[in-house]
């Protein structure tokens, strides 16, 4: 027998529209959407004064698995993204070991079919060596191809002009690129060591993964994305700077180029490292006031 839930008076958040309507699902489905829906045998919840927005897609995740799970795993980190409202993750290549093989990322698919509460898709990880291998990667059912060109974990960082070029010119799915430029952030890195004796302040973080190193990266990258029509995604860009590279004025469906930004990057600044220290260390780094506010203005 089919089981109805009622849900009345919410606030329906959808498509750019905020509509107060009535809500009847059936069996976990949505049967219907309108006003002054009834139901004889339907769970009423009345929702007066509340937000009902859809499921959430969370485009860049780290649920450490395999490898890593003494941090978290698949099944804990999807739970607790259903938790808060995230119907389905994209997950990152650089787990133990990196998914730079079609065998390794086939894994991840392997223990989700087992363990995932959400909807899920993960990312093929490039290097500067596997090109031909990140070629193999299917357009059904992987979201796309990550790219630090950054260092991270293991044998990530692509850095060989040659191996970008190449990736872009043949990627047949969306590139998604973590921009930092590496030879400025090693350059700062020792400047830093040098001036502090190797006892580099927290302070100093924005610093040595600085404006320049992202902007460097990513200007770097939508250009090359650009030159070959690629699909290209910019995740978290951290400076005000960077905002300027994309255009609001593109409808999002003729979008080759996109960008994201994370909420740590639109809520601190680097004042707040003085208390708060490594609590808010991450890479790229937070950075000014004007770069917290121009990026949530370009928002």
């Amino acid at each position: 027998m089919a089981k109805y839930t009622l849900i009345k008076n919410a606030k329906i958040v959808n498509e750019g529209e905020i509509l107060a309507h009535d809500v009847l699902i059936k069996d976990q489905r949505i049967e219907k959407v309108g006003f002054d829906l009834s139901h004889d045998s339907a769970e009423v919840l009345d929702a007066d004064g509340k937000f009902l927005i859809p499921g959430l897609i969370d485009d860049q995740v780290h649920f450490r698995e395999p490898g890593l799970t003494h941090k978290a795993n698949i099944y804990t980190e999807s739970r607790a993204a259903v938790a808060g409202g995230i119907t389905s993750f994209m997950e990152m290549p650089n787990t133990v070991p990196n998914a730079l093989t079609q065998e390794l990322l086939q894994d991840k698919y392997d223990i989700a079919s087992q363990s995932s509460l959400a909807n899920y898709s993960f990312f093929m990880g490039a290097s500067n060596d596997n090109i031909d291998e990140v070629m193999k990667t299917s357009r059904q059912n992987v979201c796309g191809i990550k790219v630090f060109m950054g260092s991270s974990t293991g044998n990530m960082l692509v850095d060989d002009e040659k191996t970008l070029t190449e990736l872009f010119s043949r990627a047949e799915l969306i590139v998604a690129a973590h921009c930092e430029d590496e030879t400025t952030v090693k350059r700062n890195t020792e400047l830093f060591k040098e001036r502090y004796d190797g006892k580099i302040p927290m302070t100093a973080h924005p610093l040595i993964r600085s404006e320049e190193a992202c902007y460097l990266s990513s200007s770097k990258a939508v250009g090359l994305a650009k030159a070959n029509n690629t699909k290209f995604h910019v995740l978290h860009i951290s400076t005000g700077k960077e905002t300027e590279l994309f255009d609001n004025t593109i409808p999002l469906k003729d979008k080759l180029v996109t960008a994201e930004a994370c909420i740590h990057h639109m809520w601190f600044s680097d004042e707040d490292y003085l208390t708060k220290g490594g609590l808010i260390k991450w890479n790229p780094a937070v950075k000014t006031a004007f770069d917290r506010d121009t990026i949530f203005q370009a928002m």
